[in-house]
């Protein structure tokens, strides 16, 4: 990190997966191409999760390569009189792969958890129904790195 005085300690990064809101899941394309994708996400220890439709190109492109880069910016603020921004963000590496079965369940309870709380009976009844349209992800983090500007 070319300046390391606004590099954030791991701790502090995870904070920040736990409180966004959302992220931008980045990837290669099928053809090469760069290919972001802004997600709703949940942030669990040492993964991130995040649900899809059960087809489509997102599915194709991290089928082909999983591989990503996921960001998440919190807390900014642009400062126009000193040409500046005010930001926190974290930056999560790794690899993604499909979550099946119990932990399937588990993430997605873990969604309705972190957005939709007053609506779990809903939730559940979204799972019981829904949940084989529905495809789940893991990001297995590999490498963590967070940045600030306060």
């Amino acid at each position: 990190m070319r300046r390391s005085e606004r590099e954030l300690s791991r701790p502090e990064a995870e904070d920040i997966l736990r409180r966004g809101d959302y992220g931008v899941l980045s990837t290669c394309g099928e053809s090469g191409e760069p290919y972001g994708i802004p997600l709703c996400y949940v942030f669990e220890g040492s993964s991130i999760a995040f649900h899809s439709a059960a087809e489509g190109r997102k599915l194709r492109v991290l089928q082909q390569n999983p591989r990503v880069c996921f960001t998440v910016v919190s807390d900014h603020e642009c400062l126009p009189s000193k040409f500046s921004m005010r930001y926190e963000s974290a930056m999560a590496f790794g690899h993604v792969t499909p979550a099946e079965g119990e932990r399937k369940t588990a993430l997605l309870r873990a969604l309705i958890e972190k957005y939709s709380p007053d609506f779990r009976e809903k939730g559940e009844a979204y799972i019981r129904h829904d949940a084989d349209n529905t495809a789940v992800f893991e990001l297995h983090i590999t490498h963590l790195s967070g940045k600030a500007h306060r």
